[in-house]
């Protein structure tokens, strides 16, 4: 019998991670360097376990080949098979991380033999003077590009962007970018982990560039806006973001909500931005609080969502209209 899941977080010490993590989380399993949580993984060799209730210990993999659209939605299993579709984790930048960018579906099927990598983030704090850069800020071409990172003048051609807790970023592949030091987010993006970094801030360590590939993959043309502007309704589910990819709505939840996904054909994954909720599924309770995700399995038609305060949720899903 299939019920609301939660999962064990996948901590990863990161150069540029710090506490915040740790301190979102209270656990002392987490260490003063976490860069990364990752808290729905179907990538291989970091596939997240069921943390409570008759299914705990397994795998979401494993899950998905009892359940199978059980578990997914029948249009997710038909196309992704026992792969989970989405990679959710919660990112700490303590330091400036590396400008890089992801290849398309296209490119990493060819090269990698994998899905490429569009993602969005949700800003969740951010310190005073905290960027980040999200694509070009002119026309550029390849030649112009390449001549700007060897003369060490490549962050004269990207959007440097002021952010705020609460903003919203659509990156997807293709398109340059790189988190700035004192924000912390959450990133909902395709199962992949396929990163070409292009600049590394000349920092010692050397690592590794992957200009070669970078070069076949970005997107080169101007990026007119950056944030995702979106309504915040109480007790609706607000779009953000809806493409072939994921969709994902801001959910602000003052009163007890009903919520029906009888024809959405997807499983549903809550991550709770603030606040502290209980979902309520075939008279059972489950508790939500700032900080973690649930998974809704598909065939669970109806979920009742009683807030303790005022919470506000992402609500993640895949349409396959």
């Amino acid at each position: 019998m299939l019920y609301p899941l939660k999962f064990k977080p996948i901590y990863k010490d990161k150069i540029w991670g710090g506490d915040k993590i740790k301190a979102l989380k209270k656990s002392d399993d987490v260490s003063d360097k976490c860069g990364e949580s990752w808290e729905l993984s179907g990538v291989q060799g970091d596939i997240t376990v069921v943390s409570e209730g008759p299914l705990k210990g397994n795998n979401i993999q494993e899950l998905i080949e009892i359940y199978m659209g059980d578990l997914v939605g029948d249009k997710v299993y038909e196309k992704f098979g026992v792969e989970f579709p989405l990679l959710i984790k919660i990112i700490d930048a303590n330091d400036d991380l590396s400008v890089q960018v992801h290849p398309d579906d296209e490119f990493a099927t060819k090269i990698h033999n994998a899905y490429g990598k569009t993602e969005s983030w949700y800003i969740l704090e951010a310190e005073k003077g905290s960027k980040l850069i999200s694509g070009f800020n002119k026309d550029i071409t390849q030649q112009e590009f390449l001549e700007k990172l060897e003369n060490n003048k490549l962050l004269e051609t990207v959007n440097q962007q002021p952010v705020n807790a609460g903003d919203v970023y659509y990156i997807p592949a293709g398109r340059i970018h790189a988190l700035g030091k004192g924000i912390m987010l959450v990133e909902i993006q395709q199962t992949s982990d396929i990163t070409y970094r292009i600049f590394d801030y000349n920092r010692k360590g050397d690592r590794e560039l992957h200009i070669d590939m970078a070069k076949e993959v970005l997107d080169y043309s101007k990026t007119e806006k950056n944030t995702v502007e979106f309504d915040r309704f109480p007790d609706n589910s607000n779009k953000i973001i809806k493409n072939k990819f994921f969709t994902i709505n801001f959910l602000p939840v003052m009163n007890p909500v009903l919520k029906n996904y009888a024809k959405t054909d997807s499983f549903i994954v809550y991550y709770c931005v603030n606040g502290e909720i209980i979902i309520n599924s075939k008279g059972k309770e489950y508790p939500l609080k700032k900080g973690e995700i649930i998974l809704i399995p598909a065939e669970i038609p109806e979920i009742k969502i009683l807030p303790k305060k005022y919470s506000e949720l992402l609500e993640i899903y895949i349409d396959s209209e």
